[in-house]
């Protein structure tokens, strides 16, 4: 009898992954942005350096907060389900295994089998068991606000680094210029990077990045000039 395999699933990824794409996504799109309009509008290096540090710390701290708020909720959400399954299996156990036991049914089990295997994941853990098949709670893809929120600011400040590194070393006249190509070619790796560790398609999610990126980076320059400009 051969020996079962272990498999490595990329749906245990999505809680890292999707804080971490999310986090150098918009470091570079917000940080590059920022740097194009502010040096758009005919700032000098130093105060589009300044402008961009800003940026970078405000923006990674904007990040972390809203990470923790929005994955709390989710984790709250999540506990408040938790408890109200635990009293209902304390006061109403006979119409919890059939609620179970109609939930496999109707993934197209026999219902005798289905009360079987009711009975024996109910007899080794009773919650676990509802958690899962009942409300969609699993390990994996249960609410984690302290990593949610500390990958995405530390992705998010990797990020901004990045269009800030090419102020550092890039002519004033070209600045503008080399910022936005330099970026775009981060946000290209960035897009096939995560694409590829999430099992996704790499040109969709490379192209896609890259475009909005572009969008935000060509709209945020025509503000800078028009501010500039009046200014």
């Amino acid at each position: 009898m051969s020996r079962l395999h272990t498999e490595n699933h990329l749906v245990s990824r999505i809680g890292w992954l999707r804080a971490a794409v999310l986090g150098a996504n918009d470091g570079i799109v917000s940080t590059a942005s920022l740097i194009v309009g502010v040096a758009s509008a005919a700032a000098g290096s130093s105060e589009v350096l300044v402008a961009g540090i800003a940026g970078l710390v405000a923006g990674a701290m904007s990040m972390a907060a809203g990470e923790y708020v929005s994955v709390s909720s989710q984790s709250d959400t999540e506990n408040a389900d938790l408890q109200r399954e635990r009293l209902e299996l304390a006061t109403q156990p006979e119409f919890e295994r059939a609620e179970l036991a109609e939930i496999y049914v109707k993934r197209g089990l026999e219902p005798e089998l289905a009360r079987q295997v009711v009975e024996q994941l109910m007899a080794k853990d009773a919650l676990a068991a509802h958690a899962h098949d009942e409300l969609g709670i699993t390990e994996m893809t249960t609410a984690r606000p302290i990593q949610a929120a500390l990958t995405s600011a530390a992705t998010f400040a990797v990020g901004a680094a990045m269009p800030l590194a090419m102020v550092l070393v890039s002519p004033a006249s070209m600045l503008v210029w080399v910022v936005s190509a330099a970026s775009l070619i981060f946000l290209a790796l960035l897009g096939a990077v995560g694409a590829k560790a999430g099992g996704a398609n790499v040109m969709k999610a490379t192209l896609r990045v890259t475009f909005w990126g572009a969008f935000a980076m060509a709209l945020t320059a025509g503000i800078g000039v028009l501010v500039g400009t009046a200014v």
